[in-house]
């Protein structure tokens, strides 16, 4: 069944385009929930509940949208609200990771060497867990444009519509969070605390 026939046929509440919407798609929106809330009990319960709103707003889906985007745009929205509901520990503002200029557009720090080439040390599982706990560490505004374009692949214009923002802000919110995590990369990396 094409994208057009299985919004057809969700809209007037086909119990079969349902079961073949969560087949195809739970597996990937069950992959952003772990990523984003990191517990399997909670990704579980986002991903029903996006289901479920799925279903219940069936109607609402518009005839020329992609289902993907839309799927994707409750599951995230499900996430943060799950998130927002935790008990939040301090986030740290992101401008203290990004890159400081001197006047004439130089770089105000320097940066040491890597001690191996990028591609290599991320090859070691021990640096990828680091990179993941890195991520983590970003304000939740970064990393969720971070996992929807980086991890999840998604295109500018379907992350815009899935965090409700812009394109050209998700481009400014992928770019300031590349920059922070490639400071605290580069920290883990060369042994630098600061």
């Amino acid at each position: 069944m094409d994208e057009a026939a299985l919004i057809e046929a969700l809209r007037s509440g086909d119990g079969q385009a349902f079961e073949t919407l969560v087949r195809t798609y739970g597996g990937r929106l069950m992959s952003i929930a772990r990523r984003m809330l990191h517990d399997e009990d909670d990704a579980r319960e986002v991903v029903q509940a996006a289901f479920v709103a799925a279903f219940q707003n069936r109607a609402s889906l518009p005839a020329d949208s992609s289902i993907s985007t839309w799927l994707h745009t409750i599951a995230v929205k499900t996430a943060l609200q799950k998130l927002h509901d935790r008990p939040r520990m301090p986030e740290e503002a992101v401008a203290g990771y990004l890159p400081r200029f001197l006047p004439g557009g130089v770089h105000a720090e320097t940066f040491a060497p890597w001690p191996e080439r990028v591609e290599v040390a991320l090859a070691h599982k021990e640096v990828a867990q680091q990179v993941r706990e890195d991520i983590e560490t970003l304000p939740e505004t970064y990393r969720t444009t971070l996992l929807l374009r980086d991890v999840e692949g998604m295109s500018r214009e379907e992350t815009a519509t899935i965090v409700d923002t812009t394109p050209n802000a998700v481009k400014i919110r992928l770019h300031r969070g590349r920059m922070a995590l490639r400071t605290l990369i580069a920290r883990r990396l060369t042994g630098d605390p600061s």
